[in-house]
């Protein structure tokens, strides 16, 4: 099979793949979300044409664009917003921006000695740079990854204090230096919420940061991580 054939298989096992969850998000659903639904999925296909995106990162942003189609968001995927950042999801109605970054929990080959550090400094960076353009941001998960979100990103950013601040720069600092991230971006940064994406049953669950981090310190602690 040459090249150009093997690009076209890709293309079509893509787009049956991405129509299949578009049609489960659709179903029984009134017709502008469906329509919605569409555009994100037209805009996936395209995306995939030019090879930006993968599928299992793509189910999981069309999944969650569903989410806030429902709650009357007009959504795009794979937004630029600026010159180094592009986000995941964008969802916007009216003045009201909320953006979203999936955190698969992927690990480079050359983090294999390090994955739960290199994962906790992708996670603190995605918050500070990210949340910088929205009224509110949130990490999304699958079912089977866990955020290693620092407890400082709980804290309004007015009860955050300095030694705290400098902790987290400087671990993202260990993996992130191009552009660095501030303490002012640190310090600033809020986290709304955390959303447990079902891939299975393409189900959004939200829930508060607090409790997410309840809810898995209890077996975190157990096996003594820390995320700085």
């Amino acid at each position: 099979m040459n090249d150009a054939n093997k690009d076209a298989v890709d293309v079509e096992r893509f787009t049956e793949d991405i129509e299949q969850v578009a049609a489960k998000l659709s179903s029984n659903e009134e017709q502008i979300v469906m329509r919605r639904i569409n555009y994100v999925k037209q805009r996936l296909v395209e995306l995939y044409k030019r090879n930006l995106v993968k599928i299992n990162h793509s189910v999981l942003e069309l999944i969650c664009a569903k989410h806030f189609i429902k709650y009357g968001y007009d959504v795009d995927v794979e937004r630029q917003l600026n010159d180094v950042l592009i986000c995941d999801v964008y969802a916007s109605k009216g003045d009201n921006v909320f953006i979203v970054e999936i955190e698969t929990g992927f690990v480079p080959p050359e983090h294999a000695l390090d994955p739960v550090t290199y994962t906790a400094a992708r996670v603190a960076s995605k918050i500070a740079r990210y949340s910088a353009f929205a009224g509110k941001f949130a990490l999304a998960t699958p079912v089977l990854s866990l955020l290693p979100v620092q407890e400082l990103f709980l804290k309004p950013p007015r009860y955050r204090n300095k030694e705290e601040v400098a902790r987290v720069k400087a671990l993202c600092d260990r993996y992130y230096s191009n552009p660095p991230i501030s303490m002012e971006e640190i310090k600033n940064s809020r986290l709304h919420s955390i959303m447990i994406i079902n891939a299975d049953d393409a189900r959004v669950i939200e829930i508060e940061p607090e409790t997410y981090v309840e809810s898995i310190k209890a077996s975190i602690d157990r096996v003594g991580i820390k995320f700085y």
